[in-house]
C-alpha cells in the first residue's frame, strides 16, 4: 500500500510540475517610453501597417507601454512584434522566442 502512494505522490508531483510550467515570454522587458496614451496613434492604424508588412495579424494589444502584435509572416511563420505606439515604429520582432529584428538604436 505504501509503495503505491508513493508511486501516485510521484506522478502527481511530476503532473503538478508540467502543469504549472509557463512558456517564457520574449517581451518582458520592453519598455516604448510613450508617454500619455492620448499621444497615442490607433490600433486601427497599426492593424494597417502591420498588414503592409505583410502579416496575417492574429492578435493586438497593448503591453505595457507598447503595442505588441502577434502575427504570422507571409512565409507562414509566427512573430511577436513590438511597434511604438506614437510612431508606430517597429521596434522588436520575436520568432519562438528569439529575437529576429531590433530597431537600430532601440535599446528599450
Amino acid at each position: 500500500m505504501r509503495r503505491i502512494s508513493r508511486k501516485y505522490t510521484a506522478v502527481a508531483a511530476v503532473l503538478a510540475t508540467l502543469m504549472l510550467a509557463q512558456p517564457a515570454y520574449a517581451d518582458g522587458d520592453i519598455k516604448c517610453d510613450a508617454g500619455p496614451t492620448k499621444d497615442w496613434k490607433s490600433i486601427s492604424k497599426l492593424k494597417k501597417k502591420a498588414w503592409m508588412e505583410g502579416w496575417e495579424l492574429l492578435k493586438t494589444q497593448v503591453e505595457g507601454d507598447c503595442y505588441e502584435v502577434y502575427a504570422r509572416t507571409e512565409s507562414g511563420q509566427a512573430i511577436e512584434a513590438f511597434f511604438h505606439p506614437v510612431t508606430l515604429k517597429k521596434l522588436v520582432v520575436y520568432r519562438r522566442g528569439t529575437e529576429i529584428y531590433r530597431a537600430p538604436g532601440f535599446t528599450g
